[in-house]
């Protein structure tokens, strides 16, 4: 995908508002990292237009490198419009807006639409995000703090250091409601964004463990940290690890319709840190097809939670109008005298 350059500002009934027309290439979409990654470019993109602050050569008071962070990320889509859906040569509209979060952090979000559907000049609305969501929208949350290194050539130990300069109380409020700090606070203290009091929601046998040493070809991002949307390609690692467990094909894993992912990250990793990805599943009583796994991301020699995620996936109707057409149920995996299992 490519955006417009360094895009400017509109006022609007809500605040501000950063649009783009894009066109999807081969090189931003199919892993989910790759579409995560444009995401969190176009946060950086907006908060730079909104709050009279580079992003991107950010310096602290001290004149240290100082990174807008991702803290939280959520990504919300449906049946008819989910990342994995993404493929060349689409256009599509996304309207981004800054909510005032104080000194050391901001909240973004982005509606993206198909160019054509008439979604692109409707104004940005959290209400909308929360509680009236369209079914041809995808829907991107980000919380960012500003962090710099504690200490020269680690990334673990990052503190709070916002940029001199950064503007951030002309946004508007967002309401309490729609905070997402009671959600991430979850997720901290719980190891997942499930309600584990939700009756609605029952655990599958079985999770997985999958070691992972940071990579530092596919890792590592321009400033030597452990790169924001590469916690999406690790979550995917575990999940097609429980996926493949359970019994399902690979062409059937990327059929899946993941219409809401969540991660909450918690820390940082050296470059020669092995990682522990743990998944574990919950199948709604009601409807076979709709699941959610958490993955939890773990320092392997410290047990550190580096992060949180809790993804949902619905099952894809046989005659889904969708490109993607994968029969995305896990077939039974079979017992040691090659009998299926449930």
């Amino acid at each position: 995908m490519t955006s417009i350059t360094r895009p400017a500002a509109e006022p609007t009934a809500h605040g501000a508002a950063v649009r783009r027309a894009v066109t999807v290439r081969p090189g931003m979409c199919g892993p989910s990292s790759l579409f995560m990654g444009l995401l969190g470019d176009w946060t950086w993109e907006t908060v730079s237009a909104l709050c009279d602050t580079d992003v991107f050569t950010a310096r602290d008071d001290a004149g240290n490198p100082t990174y807008l962070s991702f803290y939280y990320f959520r990504v919300r889509g449906s049946r008819a419009f989910h990342p994995r859906m993404l493929t060349f040569g689409d256009r599509l509209d996304i309207v981004s807006g800054c909510y005032d979060q104080g000194s050391e952090s901001v909240l973004t979000l982005h509606r993206i639409s198909r160019s054509g559907d008439g979604e692109a000049e409707r104004p940005l609305d959290p209400e909308e995000f929360h509680l009236a969501r369209r079914d041809n929208c995808l829907y991107v949350e980000n919380f960012n703090r500003w962090v710099t290194r504690g200490r020269p050539g680690s990334n673990q130990g990052l503190v709070k250091s916002s940029p001199p300069g950064f503007r951030h109380e002309r946004l508007p409020a967002l309401p309490d409601r729609f905070s997402p700090r009671v959600v991430y606070q979850r997720a901290r203290s719980g190891l997942t964004f499930r309600d584990p009091a939700d009756p609605e929601y029952q655990a599958l046998p079985g999770g997985v463990t999958v070691e992972h040493p940071v990579d530092v070809v596919r890792d590592v991002n321009g400033v030597g940290l452990l790169y924001f949307a590469s916690y999406f390609s690790m979550v995917d690692d575990a999940l097609l690890a429980l996926w493949r467990q359970r019994g399902g094909t690979d062409a059937a894993f990327l059929g899946r319709t993941v219409v809401d992912q969540q991660i909450c990250y918690l820390g940082n990793a050296d470059v020669n840190t092995v990682l522990t990805l743990t998944a574990a599943s919950w199948r709604h009583t009601g409807d076979s097809g709709d699941e959610l796994t958490d993955v939890v991301v773990r320092d392997r020699d410290t047990g550190r939670v580096l992060a949180v995620s809790t993804t949902r996936t619905l099952a894809t109707p046989p005659h889904s109008s969708g490109r993607t057409r994968h029969d995305i149920h896990p077939r039974p995996a079979a017992g040691r005298d090659g009998s299926a299992r449930a």
